[in-house]
Order: structure tokens, then sequence, then C-alpha cells
């Protein structure tokens, strides 16, 4: 993928039944990426978005650019200032009924809310990141006040907000779960500068680790089964003779 800005981006690709929820959210205010990001939807219902002022005024500003930089998103992975280091195995059921109800509230499967979880921060409330990413869906500073969370600290209202912010990123990427997971990994700025997935290493390896315990999660009834086991590589097809 070139790296250069693309001018407007359609996201158009369904990949994830992730349908818009009706919980308020209105879409929230999303995090910047070294541009202001305009958007609008078509007669057809399709969302555009674009980080180049655009000529056409259909487009109104949907993120206003604070100047950040584009790997600013809510996570920043389990490695950092202080790692996880709860080995209580039980820790993988102990947030279930948070889960559930975050899930249910903001119509997320659950699933990607506990892949999420798990490449985050192994289920460790206590984990920070060196970026500053807190908690068990290692939530930044200024994404847990976009969200509403009152106490970053707290599992309960950071996986509320882990998951509201999840809700954001499926709206407005049309349920594409490629585009929600580098999002919130990367910041949504960012997958619209690029007008997909990100070019940077961490967040491709990111997407392809939480897709990976997704699908374990959705095919593995025991959660603690399908959280202790490491995802099998991708299968690699030898070359006919």
């Amino acid at each position: 993928m070139s790296e250069g800005v693309k001018p407007t981006v359609h996201f158009r690709t369904m990949k994830l039944a992730l349908v818009a929820a009706a919980t308020g959210l209105c879409l929230l205010q999303a995090s910047p990426a070294r541009a202001d990001i305009y958007s609008y939807v078509d007669a057809e219902g399709v969302t555009h978005y674009t980080n180049t002022k655009p000529q056409n005024a259909a487009f109104k500003v949907y993120v206003k650019s604070r100047g950040t930089s584009a790997s600013a998103g809510a996570a920043a992975g389990v490695a950092g200032a202080v790692g996880p280091h709860d080995r209580d195995p039980s820790r993988y059921n102990r947030y279930d009924e948070w889960i559930r109800s975050a899930a249910t509230l903001y119509q997320i499967p659950i699933e990607l809310v506990r892949a999420v979880i798990k490449v985050e921060s192994d289920y460790d409330p206590r984990a920070v990141s060196y970026a500053g990413a807190r908690g068990l869906m290692q939530l930044m500073p200024e994404t847990a006040d976009r969200m509403q969370v009152k106490d970053i600290n707290d599992p309960r209202e950071n996986i509320f907000g882990g998951v509201r912010y999840l809700r954001v990123l499926a709206n407005m990427f049309n349920g594409d779960l490629d585009l929600t997971v580098a999002g919130y990994n990367a910041g949504e700025g960012a997958v619209v500068q690029y007008g997909g997935i990100p070019p940077y290493a961490q967040t491709k390896d990111y997407v392809v680790k939480v897709t990976q315990f997704y699908r374990r999660y959705r095919t593995i009834p025991d959660v603690l089964d399908a959280s202790l086991r490491p995802p099998a590589p991708p299968a690699v097809i030898a070359p006919p003779p």
C-alpha cells in the first residue's frame, strides 16, 4: 500500500456484522491523526472520509486535528512500563459479567471483546504501556475521556470504555473487522489517512493477533482453553512441484 495520502476513502467492505447500535453514541469525537478528517454520507448510505479539505460542501469536519501522532490510538499493546503479571488462570473468567454486559449494550461480539483484552493486557487490569495506555483494554487517557470513563483503572469502566470505542470504530468503518481493530490500535485517523490498515509493523501484527484470538474464542467454547493456548500459525501451502 502506498504511504501517500488518499484524498477520499470509501469503506464499504462488511467483514463483520457490526451494525450501528442504537445506544446514543452519535459517533463520539474520533481520535486525530495529523490532519482534519471530513466525512459525509451519500444517498446510498455509504460514509465517505477524507483528510484533505474537500471542495464538496457536503463534507463536514468529522475530526479536528490537534497535531497528535497518527499512532496515538486507544491501545499500545501489553509491552510497557508495567507489563501483565497476573498469572492466575481464573482471570480469564473474572470479568465475564462486565464483558457480556458491555458487548450486549454496544452490540459488539463478545469474542472480539475478549480477543482485544487478551492481546492488550492478557486480562491484567494493572497493565500500563510505555505510551500510557492503562487497564484491561489499554485505554489512553484521552480516549478514556472521550468514552466518558471516569476511572480508567476500574476494570468495569475500562471494559465499557473500550467496548464503546470499538462501537465507534465499527460504525465509522461500516463493520469492517480489520479496520475496526487497526483503528483501535493506531487511531481511526491513521486508518483514514492510509485508506486501510496503516503501514505500521506493530499495527499489522496487532490486527493478526486480535483476529486470530477472535476466531479462537468463536470456535473454542472454553474461554480458559482458548486464552491459554496460543493461536496456531497460519498454514503454509507448499507450491506445486
